[in-house]
């Protein structure tokens, strides 16, 4: 290749340059990561929400035998994956593209959106990574807090940023792991300003009966919707996302992106995945079980949090977060993160049910200190609040 070939262009190159630092920006596992210690040998790990049932049978015998064509790039997978999953959703395979994930779409799509005089406007507590993507290219970040029931509060964030490129909406939310109703997101999306995006980040939608967004898309609004295989489907290690758009908000994303080449394994795995028509369902089944006998738990030992429809939880513990990650680990259970405007909460990933009798034992002896209770009037349903006597 030679600097007159037209594919190397000066612009090629600055798309690259943009991936490349976009790649290096902020994801689950690093956020999870840089929250605790070195992990104990051993330990319980329900501090990344990742999903422990791991990929489908159907899923790994579909890696398994493309292992021998590993010497191939086989580009026909991702066309195979694009059309099947555009085909169960009734939609054009332009509409949809495949990353590595649902993470670097987030950070494409602020780079591309947003800049100085766009701001990008996400939830306080949500997902960090397109905050750092936006300091990339020197626009505003406006966090608005979450409605008193954990919602996205859409009109909030509407009049907090009229200058607005991008609005992010997870729901699921990560942390909190609570929905926003799709009347609100239509809401934003018909009262946005002109020429904003709204990027609804449904990574989590399957733990959830929720519907989904991607109706907006169809209509042809200003909306992208990002997808994973890391949560339900259990491919957190495999990458392997979609983003959801009109093809002209695509092109916009990819012009950030630059060129990207998916992983045979991972494609194949999704494709399998897809067509399992009992996986979903029975993933979401487990994970609720599980989630609620661990909520009836806190609920019998009168421990507060935020009543979820994800594989996450907020769990709030009455002292710095940080030093209740720090306890716990020594208990040999890395818990997740803290967030700075809920700096006594930690989330809780949805384990095993034998993670979550772990997590259990842990919790009671860290929170072993407690002398004393009671319980705030007016706070919404599903979050009830301890107030620990500390020695």
């Amino acid at each position: 290749m030679t600097n007159r070939d037209p594919w190397f262009s000066r612009r090629s190159f600055l798309q690259f340059s943009s991936a490349a630092a976009a790649f290096h920006l902020l994801n689950e596992p690093r956020l999870a990561a840089a929250a605790r210690r070195p992990a104990p040998a051993g330990a319980v790990m329900i501090d990344s929400n990742e999903n422990p049932l791991g990929p489908s049978q159907a899923a790994r015998e579909a890696m398994s035998a493309i292992i021998p064509q590993g010497g191939r790039y086989m580009d026909g997978l991702t066309d195979e994956l694009i059309r099947t999953f555009a085909w169960q959703e009734g939609l054009n395979p332009d509409w949809v593209h495949v990353f590595p994930g649902s993470t670097p779409p987030l950070h494409f799509s602020v780079i591309a959106f947003t800049g100085p005089q766009r701001s990008y406007v996400t939830a306080d507590p949500g997902f960090e990574a397109g905050m750092q993507a936006a300091s990339l290219v020197q626009a505003r970040v406006v966090k608005v807090p979450l409605t008193p029931s954990y919602t996205h509060d859409v009109k909030a964030m509407i009049v907090a940023a009229p200058d607005a490129g991008l609005f992010y909406v997870c729901t699921p939310n990560n942390p909190t792991g609570t929905l926003t109703p799709h009347a609100d997101v239509e809401y934003l999306v018909e009262r946005k300003p002109k020429d904003a995006i709204v990027l609804v980040d449904e990574a989590y939608i399957h733990f959830s009966q929720a519907p989904s967004t991607l109706d907006l898309v169809k209509a042809g609004k200003d909306v992208i919707v990002l997808r994973t295989f890391s949560k339900a489907y259990g491919m957190a290690g495999l990458r392997c996302g979609l983003a959801i758009a009109r093809p002209d908000l695509l092109e916009k994303l990819m012009a950030a992106a630059g060129w990207n080449f998916m992983p045979i394994t991972a494609m194949v795995a999704a494709t399998a995945s897809l067509k399992d028509a009992s996986l979903v369902s029975e993933r979401r089944r487990i994970n609720a079980g599980i989630r609620q006998e661990t909520f009836d738990w806190l609920d019998r030992n009168r421990y507060s949090y935020i009543r979820s429809e994800s594989n996450c939880f907020l769990l709030q513990a009455n002292r710095p977060g940080k030093e209740v990650i720090d306890a716990m680990a020594e208990q040999k259970v890395c818990i997740g993160r803290v967030w700075p405007c809920m700096p006594t909460h930690v989330r809780i990933t949805v384990g095993t049910r034998d993670e979550m009798m772990q997590f259990q034992s842990a919790w009671q002896r860290v929170m072993k200190n407690a002398t004393a209770f009671s319980l705030e009037p007016g706070r919404p349903v599903g979050e009830r609040r301890n107030a620990f006597l500390l020695s």
